[in-house]
């Protein structure tokens, strides 16, 4: 095909558009809108060869700084952490290294197994009954998350709190729009920077889902997630949060303050930093069947083979899924992140739960003490919200 396209004469190629139905190239991108269509050819250099073409990307390779000569403070949702050796061993092994759906199980018990593993891992951590294989981040679960919602009780009014972090925001409002989903914010506290539950009690009638993080954008801790959780049952709505999983070892997990679906980035569980990726979207619910009769992703069961002699791991609820059902799954995710998952399964199980415990507890430490340090300098207010934080916090400069 490749040599086709490019020994492909001005003759050939008009019979290939007239064969496809068009007059030219530009009709193929006809559905496009036109704004988003360059307006003058682009003012591109000849090709390289390859010898040289290597040398050019060398050369602007040499320019990338490692981030581990530097400390960071970006902060965000994807802060670096160190990851043992053994978690680049075993997932970099053939037996796992892929994310292809294993829909063969009785050739796939090993990745089968590694990935019902990491779901009960993601339940001891959140305090939830079932959790899905995987999604492909923070942001995409708890749009997804949200469509559950929408799902299951019926109506498309979505609460969105104002504290979390902008770049979900805007996943979140893409995966929603569309539907024509009514999205309102609820105001955080300008003081605590936690969620103002005198205006979520107000905008709480008729909404399907209250999506929270904890902690939020800010860093801070909503420390009163279950009396929002309350307000929203009340209205019969679902409660949604996103959390770090490293902050459940210290903190009360989702399930304690009332939360029906859980979310979170699964990358800071072993995975590294590349511009960003790949990440691991975490997903876990309550065991009504309501809720997951309406899950995204993939979910492995535990159960015995043939013989009934020993036990075995497949995909359960697939009907659920794009494979089956098309156009009226729960979700089009496919191949997921699954090698991440199996990432972040040996390293908590490399921790354990004391280890995961003495992270959060460094973190913590370590995060304090940075804003007391800071606090200290002339003209900087750290931490500018005087509610608790775990890890990330937020600093303003100037009087």
């Amino acid at each position: 095909m490749t040599k086709f396209v490019e020994e492909c004469s001005a003759g050939r190629l008009s019979e290939v558009l007239r064969r496809v139905g068009v007059n030219g190239i530009d009709e193929l991108y006809r559905d496009l809108p036109k704004e988003v269509l360059l307006a003058k050819e682009l003012s591109l250099p000849e090709p390289l060869k390859e010898m040289d073409l290597e040398s050019h990307i060398g050369s602007l390779l040499e320019k990338n700084q490692i981030m581990g000569e530097f400390l960071v403070f970006l902060g965000g949702g994807l802060p670096p952490h160190y990851v043992p050796a053994a978690v680049d061993t075993i997932t970099l092994r053939n037996e796992f290294y892929t994310s292809y759906t294993p829909y063969q199980p009785e050739i796939s018990q090993g990745m089968l197994q590694a990935l019902f593993e990491y779901q009960s891992m993601i339940c001891d951590l959140t305090g939830m009954d079932v959790a899905n294989s995987s999604m492909y981040d923070w942001a995409t679960a708890a749009a997804e998350a949200i469509r559950m919602a929408i799902r299951v009780k019926g109506n498309k009014k979505v609460l969105l709190g104002a504290n979390v972090g902008p770049e979900r925001k805007k996943v979140i409002r893409t995966y929603l729009e569309p539907l024509g989903t009514e999205i309102v914010e609820v105001r955080y506290l300008h003081d605590s920077g936690r969620l103002d539950l005198s205006d979520l009690e107000g905008k709480a009638e008729g909404s399907c889902c209250l999506y929270i993080e904890n902690p939020n954008f800010f860093g801070v801790l909503e420390k009163e997630a279950l009396k929002a959780a309350e307000i929203v049952h009340t209205k019969g709505g679902l409660l949604i949060a996103g959390v770090d999983p490293i902050s459940l070892a210290l903190v009360k997990p989702p399930a304690e303050y009332g939360t029906d679906i859980v979310v979170g980035e699964g990358q800071i569980l072993g995975g590294g930093l590349n511009f960003g990726g790949p990440a691991l979207g975490i997903f876990a619910c309550r065991a009504d069947q309501s809720l997951v009769r309406q899950m995204p992703g993939r979910v492995i069961g535990m159960t015995t083979d043939l013989a009934n002699t020993q036990r075995a791991f497949t995909m359960v609820l697939q009907t659920r899924e794009q494979h089956i059902r098309r156009e009226h799954a729960t979700s089009n995710i496919c191949s997921n992140e699954a090698l991440m998952a199996v990432g972040a399964l040996t390293y908590l199980a490399l921790l354990g739960s004391d280890g995961l415990r003495n992270l959060a507890l460094e973190i913590y430490n370590k995060a304090h003490y940075a804003s007391k340090v800071l606090s200290e300098l002339k003209d900087v207010n750290a931490p500018y919200f005087s509610g608790e934080f775990f890890q990330e916090f937020t600093i303003r400069f100037g009087s």
